[in-house]
C-alpha cells in the first residue's frame, strides 16, 4: 500500500486550548465532590467552586458555558436505536440486547457535567475535545453539548413557582424557506400564568429537550411561546422526525445524496456524499484520509461487480466498524475501475494505525492512502464541488 502523509504546522491557538483543557482535568478532582453535592441537594454550587469552574471553562473557549445536573437515564426504547447507514453493527447489537434487559442501559453515572458551546462552531470543536479527553469517572458523565432528553418531556418542571407538566406541551412548526430552518411555536395551557420572559425560556427549554443543542443550533430558527393551542399541533417527541424530513428536503436521504455521471473515455461513475454536512456533527474529525482502491471485476461502465463489489462493501464495513466515533465516511466516488473513499478521523484518537492496517493485503491491486490534517475540511469541499448540483437548488 502506498502511503502519503502531510501535516500542517501546529496551530498555536489549538495548543493553548489543549493546555486549558489539561488544566481543567487537573483541577477536576478538587471540585467534583462539591459539584456532586450541589446536584444531590438540588442547589447551586458554592460560589467559589462555581467561579473557579467558570474561569477554567472560559480558558477553553470564552463563549463556553457549563452546567451540572443528574445524569440522564435511558429507557432503552426503540426510538433510541441508532439506525443510520454507518452505525457500528456491534453497537447496534448491544443496544438490541439491552432492550431485553433495560438495566444495562439505565445503570450508570449519577451526575452529568455539560459544556454549552451555543452557536459557536469553534467552541463546539473545543467542547468535543474536552469531553473526549475526560478521565474515567464512575460517578460522572461528561457531555460536550446538551443532549436531547425526551424522558423529561413527560415529567414536570418548576418555573417561577409554577409546576408545569411538560406532557401537555404542543408545538407548531413552520419551515422558513428563506433560512432553511424550522420556526417553532410552543404551547402550554399554563403559559397564561407565566411572565413573558419565563414563557420564552420554557419554549427554548422544551425545544432543547426534544432535539439537543446541536440540532437546535443547526435546524431551529425562531422559537416563540404560544398563547393559543396550535391548529395542527405535534408533540415535542415528534420534532426530531421533522428535523430529519428537513434534512431530506435539502437533497439528502437518511443523511446521504447519491448520483451517477458519465466521463469521456472513462465511462460511468457513481458518487455518494454525506449531506447535509455540518461541522458540528463531527467536531473532532480533522484528519482527512483519502483512500483509492482498485478493483478487477467490472461491468461495461467500469463499475464493480461480483466478487469486487462484495469485497469493496466488506472493506467499507470493516473500516467503519473499527473507526466507531473516531472517524466517519464523508464521501465515496467510483469510476474507471477505482473507488475513492474520503474519511475524516480524530487525529488524537490513535485510530490511524488500525485504519492503515485494515487497508493492507487488498487482493485486487495497490491501495493508495493520503492523510493530511485538515481542520478547515478543504478536502471534502473539493471532493463535493463537481457534484454540488446534487444538493443545491
Amino acid at each position: 500500500m502506498a502511503l502519503f502523509r502531510r501535516r500542517r504546522p501546529a496551530d498555536p491557538s489549538n495548543a493553548d486550548t489543549t493546555s486549558a483543557t489539561n488544566e481543567f482535568w487537573e483541577v477536576w478532582p478538587e471540585v467534583r465532590t462539591a459539584l456532586a453535592d450541589a446536584v444531590a441537594k438540588d442547589q447551586p454550587a458554592p460560589s467559589e467552586v462555581s467561579d473557579r469552574v467558570t474561569a477554567l471553562v472560559h480558558r477553553i473557549h470564552p463563549d463556553m458555558d457549563w452546567e451540572v445536573g443528574p445524569a440522564p437515564r435511558s429507557t432503552g426504547s426503540a426510538e433510541e436505536l441508532d439506525l443510520s447507514p454507518d452505525v457500528d453493527p456491534e453497537k447496534l447489537l448491544q443496544q438490541l440486547a439491552a432492550m431485553e434487559d433495560p438495566s444495562h442501559l439505565t445503570e450508570g453515572p449519577e451526575y452529568a457535567m455539560t459544556l454549552r458551546p451555543g452557536s459557536s462552531d469553534e467552541a463546539r470543536v473545543q467542547s468535543e475535545r474536552w469531553a473526549r479527553s475526560a478521565p474515567d469517572d464512575g460517578q460522572w458523565v461528561f457531555h460536550p453539548v446538551r443532549p436531547a432528553d425526551l424522558d423529561q418531556l413527560s415529567g414536570t418542571v418548576r418555573w417561577d413557582d409554577h409546576e408545569l407538566d411538560l406532557s401537555h406541551v404542543l408545538l407548531s412548526v413552520r419551515v422558513n424557506p428563506g433560512t432553511s430552518k424550522i420556526d417553532v411555536g410552543v404551547y402550554h395551557p399554563d403559559n397564561m400564568f407565566l411572565a413573558e420572559e419565563s414563557r420564552a425560556r420554557i419554549a427554548e427549554h422544551v425545544t432543547l429537550l426534544a432535539l439537543g443543542e446541536d440540532d437546535y443550533v443547526l435546524w431551529i430558527g425562531r422559537v416563540a411561546p404560544l398563547e393559543e393551542k396550535p391548529v395542527d399541533p405535534i408533540t415535542p417527541a415528534n420534532l426530531p422526525s421533522v428535523v430529519k424530513q428537513m434534512g431530506d428536503m435539502l437533497g439528502g436521504h437518511d443523511g446521504w445524496v447519491r448520483g451517477t455521471y458519465k466521463l469521456p473515455l472513462v465511462g460511468g461513475g457513481e458518487i455518494l456524499l454525506r449531506h447535509p454536512l455540518h461541522r458540528r456533527t463531527f467536531p473532532a474529525l480533522t484528519l482527512a484520509a483519502h483512500v483509492i482502491v482498485p478493483f478487477t471485476n467490472t461491468d461495461e461502465d467500469k463499475q464493480p461487480t461480483g466478487g469486487s463489489e462484495e469485497a469493496l462493501e466488506s472493506l467499507q464495513s470493516t473500516l467503519e466498524s473499527l473507526l466507531g466515533d473516531n472517524g466517519a465516511l464523508f464521501g465515496r466516488r467510483t469510476d474507471g475501475g477505482k473507488r475513492q473513499f474520503l474519511y475524516y478521523l480524530d487525529p488524537d484518537s490513535g485510530v490511524l494505525p488500525q485504519f492503515e492496517n485494515a487497508l493492507m493485503d487488498w487482493p485486487e491491486g495497490e491501495i493508495k492512502l493520503r492523510t493530511e490534517l485538515d481542520p478547515a475540511w478543504r478536502h471534502i469541499t473539493m471532493f463535493r464541488k463537481p457534484f454540488r448540483n446534487l444538493f443545491e437548488s
